[in-house]
């Protein structure tokens, strides 16, 4: 408790950082609903569709795959399903080819 009392506070006295962010992001959640939170999402994933392009969402999907599969590489019950690395791997391609055809 005193750990976080000391954490909280600056030497002034005053409230950090984090404290403040911490208090600004409990407040923002009281006020406002799932439906904010969906259209600022929405809106962040615009503003990095049109700042990034193709190759961006190539390598995101790869290390996603790629994380995911070394998470579970104990693993081995996939059933005959692709793996994680593959789907990842897939799934950027997939968007890679989305963005270049949305670019036309």
């Amino acid at each position: 408790m005193a750990n976080r009392k000391n954490r909280d506070q600056n030497n002034n006295g005053k409230m950090s950082l984090e404290e403040a962010g911490r208090k600004g992001g409990e407040a923002t959640a009281r006020n406002h609903d799932r439906e904010f939170y969906e259209e600022i999402g929405r809106k962040g994933g615009e503003a990095t569709a049109e700042n990034h392009g193709h190759e961006f969402y190539e390598e995101i999907g790869q290390k996603g795959g790629e994380a995911r599969a070394e998470q579970s590489h104990n693993d081995n019950g996939n059933d005959g399903k692709m793996s994680k690395e593959e789907a990842g791997r897939k799934g950027g391609e997939a968007r890679a080819r989305q963005r270049k055809n949305n670019d036309k």
